[in-house]
């Protein structure tokens, strides 16, 4: 079985191949991303995980009060369907839902992506963890992984990919989350923590339901 990061990686890899400049262009960004610590404000473990309230794919009000109540919970914050990074990210972690529930716990993914109702309910209830949208990112903010994206990424949004941050995310058109992956405590700590300003790395599914194990 491939690792996420052997998938990041390989996805990567075909735009290094398709553009090379691009590619070495992203490497030298990121690179001095990490240098200055984007990302390091995360909520360290051990932290009280900061309470919110956001709609889901309908419309309908979660908060993560009610989801504590449930027992712990994997939070999740992606930049959007859109990248098919996050993507690899959620069909690992959903293959993983089943053991999450057996360890008494669920997950949340949440992304600025406004709420649109193009799933139905069947199709939510197929996802097995619950799609949240932080439109602002003021959320993402109080958990310390929202990022100013730089003009290169959203110039090859927007020229090379055809997409429009302000539309898709209902007028915020420059701030997305760091990719990031919380394991919160019932009683709402933070047990275990990844975030990387590197969208192409992302937290391992072993990772987070060895975490998981440990509460458990």
């Amino acid at each position: 079985m491939t690792t996420l990061k052997q998938q990041t990686d390989a996805q990567f890899a075909k735009t290094r191949q398709a553009k090379p400049g691009f590619a070495q262009e992203i490497d030298t960004l990121l690179a001095k991303a990490r240098d200055f610590q984007e990302g390091g404000e995360a909520i360290a473990v051990g932290q009280p995980a900061p309470a919110f309230a956001l709609p889901d794919a309908h419309g309908k009000t979660v908060a993560l009060s009610d989801l504590l109540a449930d027992g712990p919970v994997v939070l999740m914050f992606y930049r959007g369907s859109w990248c098919p990074y996050c993507n690899l990210q959620l069909k690992a972690m959903q293959a993983r839902v089943p053991e999450i529930r057996d360890l008494g716990a669920q997950m949340v993914a949440i992304s600025p992506q406004a709420p649109d109702g193009s799933l139905t309910k069947t199709e939510h209830d197929e996802l097995g963890f619950t799609v949240l949208s932080d439109q602002d990112a003021r959320v993402a903010a109080t958990y310390g992984v929202a990022w100013q994206v730089p003009e290169l990424i959203l110039d090859h949004m927007r020229n090379d990919r055809g997409l429009d941050l302000a539309e898709i995310n209902n007028g915020n058109g420059s701030m997305l989350p760091i990719p990031a992956t919380f394991v919160l405590s019932r009683d709402g700590v933070v047990a275990w923590q990844y975030a990387n300003v590197d969208y192409r790395t992302r937290a391992e599914p072993d990772e987070v339901i060895a975490a998981l194990q440990t509460l458990a």
